[in-house]
C-alpha cells in the first residue's frame, strides 16, 4: 500500500546536520502519524508520499520545509517552575532544552540565562535555521481507522490511552 492521505505510517529515521548525527529511531520504536493531517514536518511529509512498506530514502530539508529560520528576539524570561523536562538534573543550566505549555501548545525552548526564579528561554526550535538530513524507513503504511482520523493520531495496540 502507497503512503496517501489519512494512511497510518511508522518510519525509522536517523536526522543529521551535516556529517553530524542529532538523533536517530533506530534503537527503540518506529515514529508513527497520519498521512496528510498536518502532524509532521511539511518537507518530510512531501518525501514520503507514494512511498510504501520498505522503503528507504534520503531527503535534506531546508529550514522552510522543516523549523523555519531561525529569528533572532525569540528570547522569553520564563518563571523557572514553569520549565519541565528536568529528570534527575535539579539545576537548569544555560544550552539545556525545556518543555513549556502555553495557550498555543507544548513547546520546547533553549535556556539561554537562568536566575533565582526566571530563566530567560530562547523560544526558536532548537532545530531552526538548521538544513536537516532524515535517513528514512518506512516499517509500516495502513489505512487509518475512522477513529485515528477523529482523533487526530495513531493508535499503538492497546488502543488509544488518553480521554476524551
Amino acid at each position: 500500500m502507497q503512503i496517501t492521505k489519512d494512511s497510518a505510517v511508522e518510519f525509522h529515521y536517523t536526522l543529521s546536520e551535516g556529517s553530524e548525527q542529532i538523533e536517530s529511531s533506530t534503537n527503540g520504536e518506529p515514529l508513527s502519524y497520519l498521512h496528510g493531517q498536518e502532524g509532521m514536518l511539511p518537507g518530510l511529509e512531501q518525501a514520503l508520499e507514494g512511498k510504501t512498506s520498505g522503503d528507504k530514502f534520503t531527503v535534506t530539508l531546508e529550514p522552510k520545509d522543516s523549523y523555519g529560520e531561525y529569528q533572532e528576539g525569540l528570547v522569553q524570561r520564563i518563571p523557572i517552575k514553569h520549565l519541565q523536562g528536568l529528570g534527575n538534573n535539579k539545576v537548569w543550566k544555560p544550552g539545556m532544552s525545556a518543555i513549556v505549555e502555553s495557550n498555543q501548545g507544548r513547546h520546547q525552548v533553549t535556556i539561554v540565562k537562568v536566575g533565582r526564579f526566571n530563566a530567560d528561554c530562547d523560544l526558536n526550535h532548537p532545530f531552526a535555521g538548521k538544513t536537516l538530513t532524515f535517513d528514512v524507513e518506512v516499517v509500516s503504511v495502513r489505512e487509518a481507522t475512522t477513529e485515528e482520523l477523529s482523533h487526530g493520531h495513531v493508535h499503538g495496540a492497546g488502543g488509544c490511552g488518553h480521554s476524551h
